[in-house]
């Protein structure tokens, strides 16, 4: 195999070609727009999918949001542009939402950094300090 395109990127143009086709007026979208249409969930509605609603004896919401954002760090979706940004700043909203603190949030992200090194660490606590920075506005 010699062509070394990233999967990720071969994947996002080609949905950017197919929401084209579908809405030419969809050539401007980008991922930081998803973000902004992207409705935040309630505590109580994320529990009903995620939390002990379903697995009453398994993981709370609050839990999973926090393994969440362990996975997109750890896999370095703060480095993969926009779109990894995007669903770094919007799990970690969500986190919030479902009572992780901030120093969870921290030490999760921190926690990590030790897999998926300083680089990705450091992006995804810029970008968790921002989203919880929207939060407070």
């Amino acid at each position: 195999m010699t062509d070394m395109t990233n999967p990720f990127d071969t994947m996002l143009k080609a949905g950017e070609s197919w929401a084209k086709t579908i809405n030419p007026a969809l050539e401007s979208f980008t991922p930081k727009g998803f973000e902004a249409m992207m409705p935040m969930m309630s505590k109580e509605l994320m529990d009903s999918f995620w939390g002990k609603g379903m697995n009453p004896d398994g993981l709370d919401t609050r839990t999973r949001l926090l393994l969440t954002i362990m996975g997109l760090t750890v896999q370095g979706a703060p480095m993969q542009g926009e779109a990894g940004e995007v669903q770094l700043r919007i799990t970690v909203r969500h986190a919030v939402e479902a009572g992780a603190t901030k120093q969870e949030i921290a030490e999760t992200i921190a926690q990590a950094g030790l897999f998926a090194g300083l680089p990705a660490m450091s992006r995804a606590m810029e970008l968790a300090t921002e989203a919880m920075k929207e939060d407070e506005t």
